[in-house]
């Protein structure tokens, strides 16, 4: 975010998008390389990552991010798009070959190359960047003027700065005078941040805004884990025998609106100025209806609500990054992300463990069906209350969407974007 903050959409679609297919990945070493050896799987999950992530996080560092809009920039985001987008495919046919076709070794372990090579194949754009290095271009301003796509996201340009003087009041001179992180002027308290500006943790808590995010989010990604994590009851339940093309199903689409979120909401933020958080209510409206078809049980729909949800599902988190770094800043963004992250795990405790667990093993009881309830009874309670929950996440939607539309004005007017003063650090 720090990198990219000019792009910030994007990153958090790429960066969701590769975390919704990393299962994929772990299936596809799980078969590949360590022959379905659930003691090497757990090997490898305790040594090997570990041992990855302390190699790799000697790459990632903090970079001067560009002031404006650079088209070079906007093509490798580009380029690693559409890798994901070919590997996403690539998993989703090798694991449905997987499933399907008895493939020997030979097989399996080409496979896992061509997947590796997909890995690998964004390292192109440091290596090219690296060995061919592009030398900074000036534009003037009859060249700015001709360009055909949409303005520089220049940070410091005349009616940015001009839009930035209409919003700064007498009060906030003064404390934009002083010197040093924190400093004020004698005799003068420090100007509590403004939304879009850098809030620390505890600013960020009593801002009705931020718990309309987190509520939002909460009660989409947790209505839509609960489905995950039942999916093979839920298949079974409908009388499916084999659920893995299933799971690869909404697996699949789950990658398609995390990605999908972020470059779709960074389109309509610069072209509309219209706030992310609209696209995390229609996911909520579209939930709505998709837990009522999920409730009717109704044939040949299985199929497609699995789909369906798995992108409303995606959209959801890749959205949710940027517009909490566009509310409150970057300067504390792990800490109030990290906060909202939380809605996962406690919409899984909430909805999957204490409501769908609940009633499954009641409607199971009741068939005298032992570990296992079968028919449409089994999750019909649940899809009800969770087609319940998107009514209140959408009407909150609503409301913070309406509330922060002045924000994303300021901060995308005529096109553009404009960092706040205090992420400029």
């Amino acid at each position: 975010m720090r990198n990219f903050p000019i792009s910030r959409g994007t990153v958090a679609g790429i960066l969701k998008g590769y975390s919704g297919l990393s299962a994929a990945v772990y299936t596809e070493i799980y078969t590949g390389v360590l022959h379905n050896s659930s003691t090497k799987l757990l090997l490898f999950l305790t040594l090997g990552l570990p041992a990855i992530c302390l190699v790799m996080m000697f790459f990632v560092r903090p970079c001067t991010p560009a002031s404006e809009e650079d088209s070079s920039e906007r093509g490798h985001f580009l380029f690693t798009q559409i890798l994901s987008v070919i590997l996403g495919v690539y998993l989703l046919t090798t694991t449905i070959l997987n499933d399907v076709l008895s493939l020997n070794d030979a097989i399996s372990c080409a496979f896992f190359g061509i997947m590796i090579l997909f890995l690998l194949a964004p390292l192109a754009i440091p290596i090219k960047m690296t060995l061919y290095p592009t030398k900074p271009k000036r534009t003037d301003a009859i060249q700015a003027s001709s360009l055909p796509e949409e303005p520089l996201l220049a940070v410091s340009s005349a009616s940015n700065l001009g839009s930035l003087e209409e919003t700064i009041d007498e009060n906030d001179v003064d404390i934009l005078l002083a010197e040093g992180e924190g400093a004020v002027m004698p005799g003068k308290k420090k100007r509590k941040p403004k939304r879009g500006e850098d809030f620390n943790f505890k600013q960020a808590l009593v801002k009705a805004d931020f718990w309309l995010l987190f509520l939002v989010y909460f009660l989409g990604v947790g209505s839509g884990v609960t489905v995950l994590n039942n999916l093979a009851q839920v298949g079974i339940a409908a009388g499916e025998d084999d659920t893995t093309l299933l799971l690869c199903l909404i697996s699949f689409c789950g990658f398609v609106g995390r990605l999908g979120g972020g470059v779709v909401s960074e389109y309509f933020v610069r072209s509309r100025m219209l706030p992310r958080t609209i696209w995390m209510t229609f996911a909520h409206i579209i939930m709505i209806f998709v837990y009522l078809l999920y409730a009717s049980a109704i044939n040949g729909t299985l199929y497609a609500s699995s789909a369906l949800l798995g992108i409303c599902f995606g959209v959801q988190y890749s959205v949710m990054v940027p517009t909490t770094s566009e509310l409150f800043g970057l300067k504390h963004f792990g800490k109030i992300y990290s906060f909202m992250a939380l809605g996962n795990p406690l919409g899984a405790l909430l909805f999957s463990g204490l409501l769908a667990g609940y009633i499954y093993d009641k409607e199971a009881a009741k068939h005298h069906s032992g570990s296992f309830c079968y028919g449409p009874e089994c999750f019909r309670l649940t899809f009800f209350v969770l087609s319940g929950v998107s009514v209140i996440g959408s009407a909150l939607g609503v409301v913070l969407t309406v509330r922060v539309k002045p924000v994303y004005q300021m901060l995308y007017s005529s096109g553009s974007f404009r960092l706040p003063q205090t992420s400029l650090h």
